[in-house]
């Protein structure tokens, strides 16, 4: 494949030489280790940003419950419950832009305890945050900090208007700064092209994060991309092998939307590139039970030995 067109010309390649490409390079840069999370609507709703996709903005009307930060002996349960479904991380995520300085202290105190009692890896997922509070995080035990670029920047500020692309780019240089590891990857099926996809793999890729979380849209009634058409399987998975071909090394991780869209063929998206997943649960939406989980789980485990 000429250097000049690639990787643009991977979006021409069919689904069977995408997937039997994404495969080789999983295999060869990642091997057969399978990346678990678990995470914790840890603060719900009320946010003040307009994501179009969200279900927790103030801007949308879906129904959901708010409430506030749980308590620190809530958080540290929760960690306990993700390590018996066989979670090897644990993420703390919140609504909103950004935590108070006494929200930030429990958050601290939660993760320090799970991270000397629960021996989980705890990840957090906060809003905009500066360095020296994240270096403190860091301190505390956290080992990872989320925050989704979600798309291009190209296409970025149709779907966003209260905060920007750069201004999520300039978190994550914080958290590398502050020596964590970065989880940051997005949503398909927004409206955005293929082209937008790919020149998000491109931007993460530059970033240098470790861990990038793929989410297909779930159309929630009351958002304003509540009517948006669902994606194919065919698109979720090319869209998968096209990110193991450009990020190479790094966990490719499949997350909401995966049984919705997927359903029956969640494994193909293993076949083609995927080495994580997150398991019980989203922030407003179920997930499969662990048991059902622990079965696609042994159903990777033999589709990658052959």
């Amino acid at each position: 494949m000429p250097k000049s067109k690639y990787p643009y010309s991977l979006i021409n390649l069919s689904l069977s030489e995408l997937v039997s490409k994404a495969d080789k390079t999983r295999r060869k840069y990642c091997g057969s280790k399978l990346d678990l999370c678990s995470i914790l609507n840890a603060k719900s709703g009320l946010c003040s940003q307009d994501c179009k996709f969200c279900a927790q903005s103030a801007s949308h009307s879906t129904g959901i419950e708010p409430y506030p930060l749980k308590n620190k002996e809530e958080i540290v349960r929760a960690a306990r419950r993700a390590k018996d479904i066989g979670a090897k991380r644990f993420g703390i995520v919140t609504s909103g832009n950004a935590l108070s300085g006494s929200e930030l202290d429990i958050i601290a105190g939660a993760t320090a305890e799970i991270t000397r009692e629960v021996g989980i890896a705890v990840c957090a997922s906060l809003g905009e945050m500066p360095e020296q509070d994240l270096r403190m995080l860091k301190k505390s035990g956290l080992s990872r900090y989320h925050h989704n670029i979600e798309t291009s920047k190209r296409f970025f500020p149709k779907i966003v208007s209260t905060h920007t692309f750069d201004d999520r780019i300039k978190t994550i240089k914080a958290a590398k700064n502050a020596g964590l590891e970065v989880c940051s990857g997005g949503i398909i099926g927004l409206g955005e092209t293929m082209k937008d996809r790919l020149d998000m793999a491109l931007c993460l890729k530059k970033l240098g994060v470790d861990s990038v979380p793929v989410n297909v849209l779930v159309a929630i009634e009351g958002t304003a991309l509540g009517g948006q058409p669902v994606l194919s399987c065919e698109e979720v998975v090319r869209t998968i092998a096209i990110f193991r071909l450009i990020l190479k090394d790094k966990v490719v991780k499949i997350a909401a939307g995966r049984e919705s869209v997927l359903k029956d063929f969640q494994g193909l998206a293993f076949l083609g590139g995927a080495n994580g997943m997150l398991i019980g649960g989203y922030l407003t939406v179920k997930g499969r039970t662990p048991r059902e989980d622990a079965r696609l789980i042994e159903d990777i485990k033999k589709l990658w030995k052959n």
